[in-house]
């Protein structure tokens, strides 16, 4: 450190000492930051949620960061250090592991004689930090930094090696990352199925179509019997058409919530998300909102630069890695928060205003074995086109009858990618998202079950855009379907330690959720063809078509039609959109596109596994002033 840095320094704390003691409120006042009213309603917030005043003042925005850490350095007698102004002692850094900086918001900074200043972003910890440092460090003195500060040196540091680590959090017998080294022989396996169903198409085209005829049938049998069963498992009373409409009540001491939204090429959707997102009711000095931006996505870094962001919202940028993808970057971001509880939405989502106080009220009167709560997901744009009606009764179906459904059976149950919350706890166990699985919710989800959690429903409703446009919602839906291919083939691979992990009947329900919808859609042209009879057209099974046949199949056929049409008013019945009823038997013509989807989404897991094809969003206006914010239905 240069003599003039010293001298500096050494006025600066000399300058500090000078009120130390004085209560931070005072200080603010004294210097003209806050008036009198606005911290005597800063100090009532801070003693309702046992916080301290500093952070209670900067979250509700009664002073700035800048004011408050001035006025700490006052009442601690402390030096403030700034990386602008004095940047860190590159070589000191690495006294300490990155992951202890992160958690407990500290920083070696520089050394005075043998003295080593560790800059900490919450002073109030510093004394309960000190019996953590390692025995050889020598002496330590507190000096004050902001954390933004403290994040962006470390991420400079390690923020290559954390980059890494968030790529392979997930231990590799859980992980589809050794994808790469087996799609060589995928394709040498779909080449040798190809030419096979090519030769029987020639030389025994009834056994193929018999063989594919008696899966698709299975499959579709077994889907519809475990969509019954979920509908059935319902309660009739206190369903998600019913929510409570008092206001929930939190516990006596409220925890930190951080919640993570992913940002990749947005550039109309940040004024949008801040508005919905400052409508939350939960405090925000509890409330921790993380932007997770790429490195390379230039875009939504100059849309954020020109977005006022409230004070308990910030943005985090992930390095570059191998693989550019939502969950990678969750891991990433979450070494950068602290709350006990940590939720995730979308660039689009309009959450319901009270939703983090039930995430907090469920979470606090459930068992510890409840690691995650689902929220209900549900669109703002259901009138836009027909595109949008289907799409909006299949997530009525999915989020109001399935999910739950599965989860009173005792089921897995895949998780959505938004509207999610997690104990921290729990994310620390499973080891937090697959950053190669490009459904990695679903993942997730079975592997929360897998080591024991439960994942319940929350009666609170997120709304989002629904995918309206054919080529997008064919690219959308066949990452989906990917990602569920994907996740049955890590979890399967070693079948005797997946029953053994959930059990004979989570094991079934597993095999049945995610089997049937690949073989549904992918099978589905066998059962079309079925429209060749009608059209008085020869079908390769003729000989065997008897009237019995007919009849048996028919009524397999109208069964399963009939329960989808079931379970679509059922979940409308439960949801806002009853209007979309009339709707519900178009769905006909809707699933059919699910076909071509996975037929994509096969092709690219030989080529391409890991690549993600995002979803546009902000294509789509809200249906009225007030549709993106969602009722207490």
């Amino acid at each position: 450190m240069t003599e003039h840095r010293l001298h500096l320094a050494a006025a600066k704390l000399a300058q500090a000492k000078a009120r130390r003691g004085q209560p931070i409120s005072r200080i603010l006042m004294d210097e003209g930051h806050v008036a009198p009213s606005d911290m005597l309603r800063g100090m009532a917030e801070a003693a309702r949620l046992d916080q301290p005043v500093p952070q209670v003042v900067v979250a509700e925005a009664i002073a700035s960061r800048e004011e408050v850490l001035a006025a700490q350095a006052q009442h601690y007698g402390a030096l403030i250090l700034r990386r602008d102004e004095s940047p860190p002692d590159r070589a000191l850094m690495d006294l300490l592991p990155p992951e202890f900086c992160l958690e407990h918001g500290v920083l070696p900074w520089m050394r005075v004689g043998d003295t080593l200043m560790l800059a900490t972003a919450r002073p109030d910890d510093f004394s309960a930090l000190l019996p953590l440092l390692p025995p050889d460090i020598g002496p330590v003195v507190m000096a004050l930094a902001l954390e933004a500060d403290i994040h962006h040196l470390i991420s400079v540091r390690a923020g290559a090696r954390l980059a890494e680590e968030a790529e392979t959090w997930v231990p590799a017998e859980d992980s589809c990352r050794d994808m790469t080294r087996t799609t060589t022989r995928g394709r040498v396996f779909a080449a040798v199925a190809a030419a096979l169903c090519l030769a029987l198409i020639a030389f025994a085209p009834q056994l193929l179509f018999g063989a594919a005829l008696a899966l698709a049938l299975g499959s579709l049998v077994l889907s519809q019997l475990m969509k019954l069963a979920a509908l059935i498992a319902l309660p009739r009373r206190g369903t998600t058409a019913q929510l409570p409409l008092e206001r929930p009540e939190l516990p006596e001491k409220p925890p930190l919530v951080s919640i993570l939204v992913p940002l990749l090429h947005e550039q109309d959707i940040a004024h949008t998300l801040v508005a919905r997102l400052s409508r939350l009711t939960y405090p925000k000095a509890l409330l921790d909102v993380v932007l997770v931006l790429e490195a390379e996505d230039r875009q939504t870094r100059e849309t954020l630069a020109r977005t006022d962001l409230p004070p308990w919202m910030r943005t985090i940028t992930v390095p570059p890695g191998r693989v550019t993808t939502k969950p990678r970057a969750l891991n990433y971001a979450y070494r950068f928060t602290r709350g006990e509880i940590v939720g995730i939405y979308d660039a689009e989502d309009a959450p319901a205003p009270d939703q983090i106080d039930r995430v907090v009220a469920q979470f606090h009167g459930s068992a510890p074995e409840v690691g995650c709560l689902q929220g209900v997901l549900d669109y703002y744009n259901p009138r836009a086109n027909w595109l949008s009606r289907c799409f909006t009764i299949e997530y009525a179906s999915w989020f109001r009858v399935l999910l739950p459904g599965l989860s009173r059976l005792g089921l897995v149950v895949p998780l959505g990618g938004t509207t999610v919350f997690f104990r921290r706890e729990v994310l620390e166990t499973v080891c937090g998202w697959d950053a190669h699985n490009v459904t990695e919710d679903a993942d997730l989800g079975v592997r929360l079950a897998r080591h024991g959690y439960r994942t319940d429903l929350i009666p609170s409703v997120t709304r989002e855009e629904a995918n309206n446009r054919f080529w997008p919602w064919i690219k959308q839906r066949s990452r989906w379907l990917k990602g569920y291919g994907i996740t049955w083939w890590v979890h399967t691979r070693q079948p005797v330690r997946l029953w053994r992990d959930l059990g004979p009947m989570r094991f079934t329900g597993f095999q049945i959720l995610f089997l049937t919808t690949l073989v549904q859609f992918a099978l589905a042209p066998v059962l079309w063809s079925f429209w060749l009879i009608l059209m008085g057209l020869p079908h390769p099974l003729d000989p065997y078509l008897t009237r019995p046949v007919i009849l048996g199949l028919t009524a397999v056929f109208l069964s399963a039609e009939a329960v989808s049409i079931l379970i679509g008013i059922a979940a409308l019945a439960r949801s806002p959109h009853r209007f979309l009823i009339p709707w519900v038997p178009t769905l006909f013509a809707y699933f059919p596109l699910g076909t071509l989807a996975i037929y994509k989404a096969m092709w690219e897991t030989l080529r391409k596994p890991f690549y993600w094809d995002k979803t546009q969003h902000g294509r789509s206006a809200p249906d009225g002033p007030n549709a993106d914010l969602p009722p207490n239905v």
